[in-house]
């Protein structure tokens, strides 16, 4: 999963706020030239979607907007921009609720916070293509996915994919004064995120020649924008060779793990343990046996210094199992 810190979906909320308080002269947030914004360096790697740290920027943005302004304005229009603040703090306060919620696994109370934030925007006249519209569908495609709703999650994960689509052929040829290069990249990237958590879905409901086409995808843009490199690609790589695998095409699978686990070498990945282990259980099924004990230990003694008890645990079972089948040949 791809994270977003999207300084723009603040800016959006706080314009969807103006709107909705009926056209008052209040200067929600004043565009400043030069301006960088939290955030404004765009794009961040990959988290866990239950993590999603794509509304924490609506504090930053509202931080900017509470400072105090230096001309006082008339007493009407000060009532109109009170009210107008007022509105914003009750959507921000409802969208990080919503993200709370989110992480910490509560999700009917997440998906009923999340729907009163998108239906606050959609009143406020955003538009359903809207990035920031098609990150809560993906976050509710989530909970519906992770509650067992089948329907509801493919329906979600389907929209956010075929907007997100329609909208980048559309807005592909736009010149960089009407859309900027970071906008597009944002769009492409999100189109990414969906398409990721869509195949981990698909993956876990063992469709997995569909998981693969999103997997394929996915990684095609992250490589594209981000580079090969980046710690997000890296782990794409090993989510399609663990679904190649799952197929029983361990020689493709082989290909692109062992490429992962070069790079998450390369940059000392911070999940390069799991990425190891994936390759080592690759190599079990390749009846490398020999090969998949030294990558297993390697996996174990990094485990170890992440301290990652789950993942020692799992990679000692591993190994055990392994050095069971050896006996059996020998």
């Amino acid at each position: 999963m791809f994270r977003l810190l999207r300084w723009r979906l603040g800016r959006t909320l706080l314009r969807a706020a103006g709107r909705r308080c009926g056209g008052c002269s209040a200067r929600l947030l004043p565009e400043r030239a030069g301006d960088t914004g939290p955030g404004a360096g765009g794009l961040r790697g990959r988290g866990a979607p239950a993590r999603g740290q794509g509304l924490l920027p609506l504090l930053a943005a509202f931080a900017w907007f509470a400072r105090p302004t230096v001309a006082r304005e008339p007493p009407e229009e000060e009532d109109a921009a009170d009210e107008a603040e007022a509105e914003i703090i009750r959507l921000l306060k409802r969208a990080k609720m919503a993200n709370l919620a989110f992480i910490r696994g509560q999700l009917e109370n997440a998906e009923q916070l999340f729907k009163a934030t998108m239906s606050y925007l959609l009143g406020g006249g955003m538009k359903q293509e809207d990035n920031a519209i098609i990150e809560i569908s993906l976050k509710l495609a989530s909970i519906y996915a992770a509650q067992n709703k089948q329907e509801f999650a493919l329906a979600g994960y389907e929209f956010c994919i075929a907007t997100l689509e329609e909208k980048i052929e559309r807005e592909k040829e736009l010149a960089e004064d009407v859309m900027s290069v970071e906008e597009k990249a944002n769009t492409y990237l999100l189109l990414g995120m969906s398409l990721d958590s869509c195949a981990r879905y698909l993956l876990f409901s063992g469709h997995l020649s569909q998981a693969q086409r999103m997997y394929e995808k996915a990684l095609q843009i992250c490589q594209g924008i981000q580079g090969e490199r980046h710690p997000q690609t890296i782990v794409l790589m090993s989510d399609l060779a663990t679904t190649l695998d799952a197929q029983g095409r361990f020689d493709d699978a082989y290909i692109y793990m062992q490429r992962a686990s070069d790079l998450a070498r390369e940059i000392n990945h911070p999940e390069l343990h799991m990425v190891l282990s994936n390759l080592a259980a690759i190599l079990t099924h390749r009846e490398r046996y020999t090969q998949a004990e030294e990558i297993y230990q390697e996996a174990l003694h990094q485990a170890e210094l992440k301290r990652d008890e789950v993942s020692v645990q799992h990679i000692r079972e591993e190994l055990a199992e392994l050095s069971r089948k050896s006996r059996l040949l020998t």
